[in-house]
């Protein structure tokens, strides 16, 4: 195999590239969620402990007659901050008292609230990571439970990145979608678009056991090394010997090793590159018209959509949309094919239609 070296085409940005591949701890599934960075949380936390310290300085200094300080008998403002910053530490030297039934129901109904706070901000990191790993297991128990016929992507980089956007367009909803990479920032990145996401190398069966891809419909290789496309592609048949398996691979002499690993469906990135370039230098128009049918949500798209009811022993040239071929069951007719016509109600078309009449086609998967 030739995975795109020598003088091929200079890498991507592609995850799963030629990276060490990750540790056996680093294996996680991760969960979208709105993070707040570690500065922002600290920031957070130093504000709330100044505020409950500013509010109990304020009563203390209020009431400063009810106080005695054994120093000079009187206490002023930092008295009050010192007397307030040792009471809410839970310190105490007891060199400041206070004395009058006023400032002692003040001390057991408002300080000590107050000093419980404190401690509870204090401790608040600890208490904030318990109940964040019992809140990540709960969440994972259940996505687990829930989860079936979902698409697994391995690799997010700019193809892997692509073909999320471009099944979110078609109605696919990101609950759907679990990104599988080695790179932590990648899958980082990943869960911050809304979608469930594995850390770990695909060709190991223990990571895309992590993905459920053993229950996925759908498993999209979209790696940058055709060598570890293929690896990906025997693990994740292993696993799953019903999903609908999609690889790309870089180099167009290796699509037939992916096929024969398992994959239903290889797309050649540098060859269909070239193909398009190709079209654009000798027919600018057809590079343009083609371009805009591969590119989602502009222009053009090429849709999948059940027959609707009304089309049902039509022929393809009948249809309101442009029938390029009609699937029925495991076979692709094409549009002139005269076993196409009639259109059954089981029949799958393939069409172009405008984006802006796309939300009536029905979803993919």
């Amino acid at each position: 195999m030739t995975p795109g070296e020598g003088g091929g085409d200079p890498p991507d940005t592609d995850a799963a590239e030629d990276r060490p591949p990750a540790a056996p701890g680093a294996h996680r599934v991760a969960f979208p969620r709105p993070a707040a960075g570690p500065l922002t949380q600290v920031t957070r936390r130093l504000v709330l402990a100044l505020l409950v310290l500013a509010v109990t300085v304020v009563i203390v200094y209020t009431d400063r007659g009810g106080y005695h300080d054994n120093a000079d008998g009187s206490v002023s403002f930092l008295d009050a901050l010192y007397y307030s910053t040792v009471t809410l530490s839970t310190t105490g030297y007891g060199d400041i008292v206070p004395y009058s039934t006023g400032a002692r129901l003040t001390n057991t109904f408002l300080v000590t609230p107050l000093r419980v706070i404190f401690l509870i901000i204090l401790v608040g990191t600890t208490l904030e990571v318990l109940t964040e790993r019992t809140r990540e297991q709960f969440r994972l128990t259940r996505w687990r439970r829930t989860l079936d016929d979902h698409v697994v992507i391995v690799g997010y980089g700019t193809k892997g990145r692509s073909t999320a956007r471009t099944l979110r367009g078609r109605g696919v909803p990101p609950q759907r979608i679990v990104v599988v990479d080695p790179d932590p920032k990648v899958v980082h990145g990943a869960t911050e678009e809304g979608y469930v996401a594995v850390t770990g190398d695909a060709t190991r069966s223990d990571v895309l056991r992590r993905a459920e891809a053993q229950r996925a419909r759908q498993i999209v290789i979209a790696t940058q090394r055709d060598d570890t496309a293929v690896l990906v592609t025997l693990t994740a048949r292993q696993l799953n010997a019903d999903a609908h398996i999609v690889a790309s691979v870089r180099e167009e002499e290796n699509a037939p090793l992916l096929r024969q690993s398992g994959a239903d469906a290889v797309i050649t990135s540098s060859g269909a590159a070239g193909r398009l370039l190709g079209l654009s230098v000798l027919s600018p128009s057809v590079g343009q018209v083609m371009d805009d049918l591969i590119t989602y949500g502009s222009g053009l798209d090429l849709v999948e959509r059940p027959v609707a009811d009304s089309e049902v022993g039509l022929a393809p040239r009948d249809v309101r949309d442009l029938v390029v071929s009609v699937k029925r069951g495991s076979r692709l007719l094409d549009h002139d094919d005269p076993e196409a016509a009639p259109l059954r109600a089981t029949d799958r078309l393939i069409t172009i239609r405008r984006a802006t009449d796309d939300p009536a086609a029905a979803p993919l998967g």
